[in-house]
């Protein structure tokens, strides 16, 4: 965490000393639209480079036959992928150096202000389709489009299941506890945390914190607390049913390997029970093996109510560098990549602007048990900026992975509240 706040001082003080010059002042360079038809077909030409997180698909080709689809409209042009494996940590170095290649990721933890100094804006055709409209936007212009529209709920074997003797997919969490304990005695990982990837924690702290709730800004509302962190809150209870599947061996035992591509043929092959991650999982288990008839998908029953909610929520924004050399060529690409390769349907997402329904039946296995789903808002530049004054780094799960570890769940909270209310007092303090 200490490394990451480093790191961004250090991309706000380039900030300083570059902000002007990139952005020539108060003016802006106008949006650039996307390139068709045969003229501008034949014109755009040149190579441009692709940030992304997905290594996976890199390495499998994916990327590569999406770049040849593209390459058939414009001869010319070429597309070449690189992949980070810390994307939220990593990126924010690259802008530093203006190191962005030409189409990339937008950070999730860069404030909406900053924006318009590291991104093109999108026109008005672009931007016109997507669904999630306060995110990637800033003073009344777009700087990216999202890849797809997920959910987090748990992802299930279904053969483990009844090998186990489940005879129906828990509904509350007293069931789930219930369905842990019969998998565990039929010798099956009952829920695979990826405790040692430390990214996979999310799912346990802000993530579902934000949905469980019903109220899409309850970290947004942070702001206004000195101690948002309590055992009787929402964050004291879905830290408290993760510290409890830790204390009662529902999780897998390596706990500080790193073992997130080995916990997918687990739970292909059955020897792991459950997740609980967001659909895009879907089809990577799959891949890892799995029959899709054998692998199922439900709303987290964090409690015993009869009706919970879930997220949805935006994948990865994708925007224009504003260092690139070949903004038109990166505009095009941009646009193909969102509206018509399969991305979207192959790795188990709905469509952006909502046009279609789910392409995987696991997904309407989902919906079938009628969840209340939350719509995700962005989180406000007053939020990213308290997080980042507290040191906590909300978008990578360390400090998820301490209060797991925590012989005292209060206590440590005390230790983020205290960190909290100092950097709420100088947020206010600050002009």
């Amino acid at each position: 965490m200490i490394v990451y706040f480093r790191v961004y001082t250090f991309l706000l003080l380039i900030l300083l000393v570059t902000g002007c010059n990139s952005l020539g002042g108060k003016g802006q360079a106008p949006a650039l639209t996307s390139s068709a038809g045969d003229d501008e077909s034949s014109r755009l030409s040149g190579t441009i480079v692709m940030l992304t997180n997905r290594i996976d698909l890199i390495e499998n080709g994916t990327f590569k036959r999406y770049a040849d689809e593209f390459r058939k409209r414009y001869p010319e042009a070429k597309v070449e992928f690189e992949g980070l494996s810390s994307y939220a940590t990593d990126i924010l170095v690259r802008l530093s150096t203006k190191d962005t290649g030409d189409v990339l990721l937008l950070p999730v933890n860069l404030p909406a202000k900053e924006l318009e100094l590291f991104f093109e804006p999108l026109s008005e055709e672009l931007a016109a389709g997507e669904r999630f409209t306060t995110f990637a936007t800033y003073d009344g212009k777009r700087y990216g489009l999202s890849t797809g529209t997920t959910t987090s709920g748990i992802v299930y074997n279904k053969k483990a299941f009844a090998q186990a003797g489940i005879e129906r997919v828990p509904q509350t969490l007293d069931e789930f506890y219930a369905a842990c304990a019969k998998l565990k005695q039929a010798d099956i990982i009952p829920l695979y945390m990826n405790y040692g990837a430390v990214w996979p924690l999310r799912e346990w702290g802000n993530n579902l914190v934000n949905y469980m709730t019903g109220n899409p800004d309850y970290l947004n509302d942070m702001v206004h607390e000195d101690s948002p962190w309590e055992t009787g809150n929402e964050w004291g209870q879905a830290l408290g049913i993760a510290r409890t599947l830790l204390a009662k061996g529902y999780v897998e035992e390596q706990l500080f390997s790193n073992n997130w591509e080995i916990s997918k043929t687990k739970l292909a092959k059955g020897e792991a029970g459950m997740y609980l991650q967001g659909n895009w999982t879907i089809r990577q288990i799959m891949d890892a093996g799995a029959s899709p008839e054998d692998i199922g998908f439900f709303p987290f029953p964090y409690n015993n109510d009869p009706a919970h909610y879930a997220a949805l929520n935006p994948d990865w924004f994708m925007g224009v560098s504003r260092f690139s050399s070949h903004k038109e060529l990166a505009m095009a690409w941009l646009k193909f990549f969102i509206t018509e390769t399969t991305y979207a349907k192959d790795w188990g997402f709905l469509p952006a602007d909502d046009s279609d329904g789910p392409a995987l039946e696991q997904y309407s296995e989902f919906l079938s048990y009628d969840p209340k789903l939350i719509e995700a808002t962005v989180q406000s530049d007053a939020f990213i900026d308290m997080a980042n004054r507290a040191k906590l780094s909300f978008w990578s799960g360390d400090y998820i992975q301490d209060l797991l570890a925590a012989p005292d769940l209060q206590k440590a909270f005390d230790q983020l509240n205290s960190k909290w209310k100092e950097a709420r007092i100088s947020q206010q303090a600050s002009p």
